[in-house]
């Protein structure tokens, strides 16, 4: 395995979107095909992530699974051996290296890192030390397989810096211990910006669709029954202006809609665009991305019950299998740097 590592992963937990789904997973799919003869592909699915803020127990083990069998039904291929689909919780090596890490970093650090400030904003009680401390666990992720590259959200940016920051404040005290990944410069510039990112929310067009959105009216699960998705485009906010146009401040729904037509279809907005631009009837251009979406899902869910379920745990095993010894190999490094195991000769 001494091929540059590219490593990504989606939580466990909560039913994904389709702004999951053409925003995170297919882009992720179609990369781990595209370059896995260059690069090796490290997949996992991050399961101690998963319950940084309240989740039911009783379902995050099959919600792994799922996520899984999702990776999939998007067209993942299990018999690619540069491809690895594993469970973070499964490589004990990730919270062993978390602790070592946390040791070094300030609660400074922590305190002004975004997420955590917006996501314990207003929570009087119930926000956990993981939620806090968790940019540290994700450096590990990236640090125990010498990873390069790491496909990311732009709320990502801020702890893809501090896993460079931390990597290199081991480096310059302990020696040559960690790979430091490039810059989200460099991230951004490898893998493109993808227009998926951009689907917002049915109801409220100025917010991004969210899997943690409680009333999921304005939100298309990928579990939704077909028709009730196609409802909740009928639904969806437009404006007044009664014309279409793509402008994405002036008229964020109807934006939303182009954009989301056009993903389900897979070809570029300005073709979905130049289709409708000027039309004054929403209702029937409304109807037309809800065909298309109860189409998506139909044509999904129907590939998603096909999964070999026994497949895809043999995949997640032998992964795990094959990835033990890499992850445990960067541990004894930082092990060995601050004193815990003996140097080799």
């Amino acid at each position: 395995m001494s091929k540059p590592v590219i490593l990504t992963g989606i939580r466990a937990n909560n039913d994904l979107t389709i702004g999951n789904y053409f925003g995170g997973i297919l882009p992720m799919i179609d990369m781990a095909k595209s370059k896995s003869d260059e690069y090796q592909i490290n997949m996992f699915i991050p399961d101690l992530h998963s319950f940084t803020t309240p989740i039911d127990h009783s379902q995050l083990y099959e919600q792994i699974l799922h996520n899984a069998r999702l990776f999939v039904a998007a067209g993942l291929p299990l018999d690619n051996p540069n491809i690895f689909l594993y469970r973070q919780s499964y490589i004990p090596a990730h919270s062993e290296l978390t602790w070592i890490l946390d040791c070094f970093t300030g609660f400074g650090e922590m305190s002004r890192m975004t997420q955590f400030k917006d996501k314990s904003s207003g929570v009087s009680d119930g926000v956990s030390v993981g939620l806090f401390n968790y940019p540290v666990l994700m450096a590990s992720d990236i640090l125990l397989y010498n990873a390069k590259y790491i496909p990311l959200g732009d709320d990502q940016s801020q702890h893809l810096e501090f896993t460079r920051d931390i990597a290199d404040r081991m480096n310059s005290r302990f020696g040559d211990v960690f790979t430091i990944p490039e810059a989200v410069k460099s991230q951004h510039e490898f893998f493109g910006k993808d227009q998926g990112l951009r689907i917002k929310d049915l109801i409220d067009p100025t917010k991004k669709m969210s899997k943690s959105d409680e009333s999921g009216r304005g939100v298309i699960f990928l579990g939704d029954e077909p028709a009730v998705a196609a409802k909740k485009i009928m639904s969806a906010t437009t404006d007044d202006l009664a014309e279409i146009h793509f402008d994405r401040n002036k008229q964020p729904g109807i934006s939303n809609l182009l954009e989301i037509l056009a993903l389900l279809r897979g070809v570029k907005r300005d073709e979905v665009v130049a289709e409708f631009e000027g039309q004054t009837r929403y209702g029937d251009f409304k109807k037309v991305v809800a065909d298309e979406v109860e189409r998506f899902l139909t044509d999904f869910q129907t590939g998603l019950a096909d999964v070999d379920d026994s497949a895809v745990i043999a995949k997640l095993e032998q992964s795990e299998r094959d990835l033990v010894p890499i992850a445990e190999a960067t541990l004894l490094r930082a092990q060995q740097a601050v004193g815990l195991r003996p140097k080799a000769n």
